[in-house]
């Protein structure tokens, strides 16, 4: 039960945006407004207020194509941790994702991990963060040939949103589309032969500019689009890369990024994975997937 001075579990309003901000600044996180306003456009916000109306703790989903949803944004400022809000925000997020028949996934640090086993959460795949202060400048880097990368045209937004929908497991375009010219030095397509073989977003955030989606047909694909992207930006920057990525990892290395921490995608009492592995190359960050 949430603690008798505090109200019940409720949806965060458009008014209280400013305090899920503070909750975040608090944290040390990286979203944005930009990122809670697609939290409740495109999804729910639940949150945890006092008496007096200060909103103390947040989560969020947000569903994707009728298949599944994200759960995210699990925050609770420090006066009130440690006393099970976290846990009933999570299940509150759980208990209404699976009335709707959408399969609840989530990205957990270690020390999370181990609570969401226990909460029925199964493990899929796993990532690490990746951060650079100031990006180094480039070495030269062997790249495919008959690979290009250019800035994304109107004209391809409906091809790459399809591409894209294959790779996630499911239609995300409503939230392509929020990411979409946040960091224009970030977004490119990428072609082979006439057609789409990958492409890269990007968004902006409190502490440094995100890197992904990144989605390619193949390494030497994700590597021209990582390449552009780097060679445009100074940093500070993030990355979240699958593990045994090792040539994408390798230009990331040199380059100046270390692993920040590992994550691991998990899927409610489900085993297996919707994405395409293969042809992940960078998430847009755990909040999102």
């Amino acid at each position: 039960m949430v603690p008798s001075e505090l109200t019940p579990i409720a949806p965060l309003r458009a008014d209280e945006l400013a305090q899920a901000e503070a909750l975040v600044a608090e944290a040390g996180w990286n979203q944005t407004a930009t990122d809670w306003r697609a939290f409740l456009d495109l999804g729910t916000v639940y949150c945890v207020r006092t008496p007096q109306g200060g909103v103390v703790a947040t989560a969020a989903t947000l569903p994707y194509g009728g298949r599944f949803a994200w759960i995210s944004m699990v925050l609770v400022t420090k006066e009130f941790q440690r006393r099970g809000l976290a846990t009933q925000l999570l299940n509150r997020c759980v208990t209404d994702l699976v009335a709707r028949k959408l399969v609840p996934i989530l990205d957990a640090t270690p020390a999370g991990r181990e609570v969401y086993r226990k909460l029925g959460f199964k493990d899929s795949w796993a990532f690490q963060r990746y951060a650079c202060a100031r990006i180094r400048p480039a070495k030269h880097v062997a790249l495919p040939d008959d690979v290009t990368a250019r800035p994304i045209a109107d004209d391809d937004w409906t091809r790459l949103c399809a591409y894209d929908a294959k790779v996630f497991g499911a239609d995300r375009s409503a939230l392509l589309a929020r990411l979409r010219g946040r960091v224009p030095a970030v977004d490119c397509v990428a072609m082979r032969n006439g057609m789409i073989a990958g492409f890269a977003l990007g968004r902006d955030g409190r502490v440094a500019t995100q890197i992904g989606p990144i989605v390619a047909d193949d390494e030497g694909c994700a590597r021209v689009i990582l390449v552009r992207a780097l060679d445009a930006l100074p940093g500070p920057v993030f990355i979240d890369v699958p593990d045994g990525k090792f040539g994408f990892l390798a230009d990331l290395t040199t380059r100046g990024f270390d692993s920040q921490r590992p994550l691991t995608r998990m899927l409610f009492r489900v085993d297996g994975a919707f994405d395409d592995l293969q042809r992940t190359f960078a998430v847009v960050g755990p909040e999102f997937g």
